[in-house]
């Protein structure tokens, strides 16, 4: 036993390389809040051209298929109003028309010979994914909300490994991040994580959101890239919206 004790037997295997970023920037949890809330409330009014790319599948289907661009137009009017409209390519019918105003919700899928009015919650959910979208799932998405009075904060610091191969083959860089978690009010001794965004701190924005229900479950993820100036605003042009409990993607690029 004395080899095995003494460390004598040992392996050693090849792992990537990575480097340490260049750029990072610091900011406390209060700074974070305030950067959100600015950001979120510097918006009233999105109007915006969009092309939507859906991705359908994943891992437990075997495959992952990315449909055919739909391109349209967005627009939003704080607090709740939406309306998306999409238009297949080339033949320039229609694909998609979705529009709430907070309280009623209308959707219609003329490829599917359906239209969906009521409520903005998903009661029974359908096995065609587009139609459990919801306004809250572009509303929540497209805006990354600041933290409302009842709700609870929370900031800790991780790392993520960015492939940077695009400029530099084999470029594996480590950034550090801060993840902000926004909690409901305390239910007794329970404690249920409404949002988690991701600060990159190379700029101090968010590339990611993931918002959880009740159980714990991821139900939509956002990544936000290429972020551009709009007068004092800073917003993403690309944003991936996904739904992994209904194996659905959305890719979104803008034209403001």
């Amino acid at each position: 036993m004395m080899p095995a004790l003494t460390g004598c037997l040992s392996h050693t295997r090849i792992v990537p390389k990575t480097r340490l970023a260049s750029i990072v920037m610091g900011a406390d949890l209060d700074q974070i809040v305030k950067q959100l809330d600015a950001r979120y409330n510097a918006i009233q009014t999105m109007n915006a051209d969009i092309e939507i790319s859906k991705i359908s599948g994943g891992s437990l289907q075997g495959q992952v298929r990315e449909s055919i661009s739909l391109a349209g137009y967005i627009f939003i009017r704080k607090p709740e109003y939406l309306r998306v409209y999409l238009k297949v390519p080339v033949v320039s019918s229609l694909a998609m028309d979705m529009a709430s105003d907070g309280t009623n919700f209308k959707l219609y899928i003329p490829s599917e010979h359906k239209a969906i009015v009521g409520s903005n919650q998903v009661t029974v959910p359908s096995k065609n994914s587009l139609e459990n979208l919801r306004p809250e799932v572009f509303l929540g998405s497209l805006l990354v909300r600041g933290v409302s009075d009842d709700q609870l904060v929370s900031m800790t610091l991780d790392t993520r490994i960015v492939d940077n191969s695009a400029k530099k083959k084999g470029d594996l860089i480590e950034e550090p991040e801060y993840q902000l978690s926004i909690l409901a009010k305390p239910q007794g001794k329970e404690v249920h994580t409404l949002r988690v965004v991701h600060i990159d701190r190379e700029n101090l924005l968010p590339y990611k959101q993931e918002t959880y229900d009740e159980s714990g479950q991821i139900v939509t993820r956002a990544l936000y890239s290429n972020y551009q100036l709009y007068g004092e605003i800073q917003y993403p042009t690309k944003i991936t919206i996904e739904r992994p409990l209904d194996h659905l993607g959305l890719n979104h690029l803008f034209e403001f």
